[in-house]
C-alpha cells in the first residue's frame, strides 16, 4: 500500500516551480487594520538611535542598518531604516493564515525573508496555491488558493510551499511541469488549462508527510465534475478576485448581526442548536456548524481568526500599537469568513475520490518526469529596472 501512495503524483510533480513562506520576522510589520500600521510606523520614525533598533526588533537577517534593496513593484525608500525620515509605506493585502487577509508594510527592510521572486510575479492575473504543513491526523485541506499574496504559513507555523499559478505576470507562462497540459488533453478528449490543472489539484488534493498529493483519473467524467467543483471552490476562496462574484450564502441562510459586538469582547463560542456564533455579549446567526467547525491543519479557523484580533500584545512594543476596541470593518470581514467557510464546508463533501488513476510512472514514461531543472527555478521577468540599496538601482 505504501508503495501505491508513493505513486500518486504529488503537487511537486505537476506545479513545479515553488517558494518558501514569507518570513516576517517581526510581527507588528502585518495587522488586521491599516491604521495600526500607520501608527506604528510613526511611532518608529519618531525614535531615535537604540530606542529605534530595539522598537525594530533586530535578527540576524535584518538590523535597522541593514542595506536592502526594494521589493518589486513597490514606491518604498531604500536608505537604510536608521535614518529612515520619511512616510509610512502604502499597505498591501497580506494572506496571514487561512482565510485571513490582513495588512502587510510592504517595505524589504522591514521583512527577514520577503520573497521578492513572488512579488515580481504578483498581479490581478495571479492565483496562488498554498501548500498547507503535514499534521499527521489533522483535519483540513491540503492545499488553499488565494489571489491575495500570501505569507505561505500553516496554523501550527509550519513550511508549505507557495506555487503561483503563473511565472511571468500578465497571466503568462504556466507554473506546469512541460508537456503535462498536452498529456492531461490527450487522455481526457479536451483541452486542459492550467486554471483546470489547480482547480482539480484544489478538489483532489490530500495531504501526505511528502507534501500535497493530486491523483490524476483514468478517465475524463471524473476529471470534469472534480475541475468543475475545484472552480467553485477558487471562486470562493478568492472571494471573487478574478472577475467573479464576491461569495454569498442562499436566502435565509446568509449571517446578521443579532446583537452587536461589544468594544471588546471577551470570548468566541458557539451555540449549536441555535446555530449563533458568540463574541462575548455579540451574537452572529445563523451560523452552519461547517463554518464554525471548519478546520486547517487541525485548528479550527474562526477561532485563530478572532485570537489574531483580540489577543494582548506585550507593553512598549509595536505590536502594541493596536485599535482599542473592536472595529466595525472587522464584524463585516467575520460575516464574510463565516460565508466563506460554509460554502467550503459544503464543496468539501463534494472532494473527488480516485481510486485508478494516472501514476507517476506513466508521468515518467510520457517524458513529464523528471521535470526539467528549469522549470524548478524563477523565470526571467526582469523587464525593468529595481531599486537597489540606498537608491541604487539594482543591477539584473
Amino acid at each position: 500500500m505504501h508503495g501505491v501512495t508513493d505513486d500518486v503524483p504529488l503537487l511537486d510533480d505537476l506545479m513545479p516551480w515553488s517558494v518558501a513562506p514569507l518570513r516576517l520576522g517581526r510581527s507588528w510589520v502585518a495587522a488586521p487594520d491599516v491604521r495600526s500600521l500607520r501608527a506604528r510606523w510613526a511611532v518608529l520614525a519618531a525614535a531615535e538611535g537604540d530606542e529605534r533598533e530595539a522598537l525594530f526588533g533586530p535578527t540576524r537577517a535584518r538590523t535597522a542598518h541593514s542595506s536592502v534593496a526594494a521589493l518589486p513593484g513597490q514606491r518604498t525608500a531604500t536608505v537604510r531604516l536608521a535614518r529612515e525620515a520619511g512616510p509610512c509605506p502604502e499597505p498591501v493585502r497580506l494572506a496571514r493564515g487561512p482565510f485571513d487577509e490582513q495588512w502587510l508594510l510592504p517595505d524589504h527592510r522591514l521583512l527577514d525573508a520577503a520573497r521578492p521572486e513572488l512579488w515580481r510575479v504578483a498581479d490581478d492575473r495571479q492565483l496562488f496555491a498554498v501548500e498547507q504543513g503535514y499534521v499527521p491526523r489533522a483535519a483540513g485541506p491540503a492545499l488553499l488558493v488565494t489571489a491575495v499574496l500570501p505569507e505561505g504559513r500553516s496554523p501550527d507555523g509550519r513550511s508549505g510551499r507557495v506555487r503561483p499559478l503563473h511565472r511571468r505576470p500578465g497571466g503568462r507562462d504556466p507554473n506546469v511541469a512541460p508537456g503535462l497540459l498536452e498529456l492531461l488533453a490527450d487522455r481526457y478528449g479536451s483541452e486542459v488549462t492550467a486554471g483546470d490543472l489547480l482547480a482539480w489539484a484544489l478538489a483532489a488534493g490530500r495531504p501526505s508527510p511528502a507534501g500535497c498529493r493530486v491523483p490524476l483519473p483514468a478517465g475524463p467524467e471524473v476529471w470534469a465534475s472534480g475541475v468543475a467543483l475545484g472552480h467553485r471552490m477558487t471562486a470562493v476562496q478568492s472571494r471573487g478576485a478574478r472577475g467573479g462574484e464576491r461569495p454569498r450564502l442562499p436566502g435565509g441562510r446568509r449571517p446578521y448581526v443579532r446583537a452587536a459586538v461589544p468594544a471588546r469582547p471577551g470570548a468566541l463560542s458557539y451555540d449549536a442548536p441555535d446555530e449563533s456564533l458568540y463574541l462575548g455579549e455579540g451574537r452572529i446567526a445563523p451560523v452552519p456548524a461547517g463554518a464554525w467547525d471548519y478546520r486547517v491543519g487541525g485548528a479550527r479557523v474562526l477561532e485563530l481568526w478572532f485570537e489574531r484580533r483580540t489577543a494582548a500584545a506585550g507593553p512598549g512594543t509595536l505590536d502594541a500599537v493596536r485599535p482599542a476596541a473592536w472595529l466595525q470593518e472587522w464584524t463585516s470581514e467575520l460575516l464574510e469568513l463565516i460565508t466563506v467557510l460554509a460554502l467550503m464546508a459544503g464543496l468539501d463533501a463534494s472532494r473527488p475520490r480516485v481510486t485508478d488513476g494516472i501514476t507517476r510512472g506513466e508521468l515518467r514514461a510520457a517524458g513529464v518526469l523528471p521535470v526539467p531543472t528549469a522549470a524548478r527555478r524563477p523565470a526571467s521577468v526582469l523587464d525593468h529596472h529595481e531599486e537597489g540599496p540606498e537608491g541604487q538601482f539594482a543591477l539584473l
